[in-house]
């Protein structure tokens, strides 16, 4: 089943706070590879639908990209697998779920933090307890050594771009293996004014 049939991909915002924003934003979008993706930006963010390595490097791209500017950015990204009300993906309840491969990111050479959530969906014929996932996944977190604490509604990850993302979408693509319908949530930081741990 192609990514396009399941549902894979992700949706992205960019926002970085300087007054070159619009160069800034866009330079990373076009430098960044989209091969074999589908690309969709509008006045909100970008759709990017693909296999998730695919889907996974081009994020990483464009974020590094625009993060090589030395403003602060921040990005919202929502990845998503197993497609319900998808526009174009129509897959009916009860399909099995589809497991991939582990993601595996070149360093991006930029250090990232980020609020992390991850979301078992267990609609239609999925059953199971929805935390067992998510404490497993923040336990690989932690022996990545990308895990930096709890906050309010997210755990915080804390490392090289790549490494934060990788650990992110590969907990995505675990869950994904048994629920059909899997969501993940970051809001990444980068090159922040505000003060922070060494």
């Amino acid at each position: 089943m192609t990514a396009q049939q399941y549902g894979v991909g992700a949706r992205v915002t960019l926002s970085v706070y300087d007054s070159g924003y619009v160069q800034i934003i866009l330079a990373a979008l076009a430098d960044a590879d989209t091969t074999g993706l589908t690309i969709e930006t509008n006045d909100i963010s970008t759709f990017v639908m693909g296999p998730e390595s695919r889907v996974l490097g081009f994020i990483r791209d464009v974020i590094a990209g625009a993060a090589a500017s030395g403003a602060h950015l921040s990005a919202a990204i929502l990845l998503s697998r197993g497609c319900p009300g998808e526009l174009q993906c129509a897959l009916p309840p009860g399909v099995a779920a589809q497991g991939s491969d582990p993601v595996s990111l070149e360093p991006a050479g930029v250090r990232a933090r980020a609020h992390w959530s991850l979301y078992p969906l267990l609609d239609g014929e999925s059953t199971g307890e929805h935390m067992t996932p998510i404490y497993a996944a923040i336990e690989r977190a932690k022996a990545e050594g990308v895990y930096s604490g709890s906050d309010h509604y997210a755990t915080r990850l804390d490392g090289d771009l790549a490494a934060v993302l990788q650990t992110a979408a590969n907990a995505w693509i675990a869950v994904g293996a048994t629920v059909q319908h899997v969501v993940t949530h970051l809001t990444v930081s980068i090159n922040s004014p505000s003060p922070i741990d060494a």
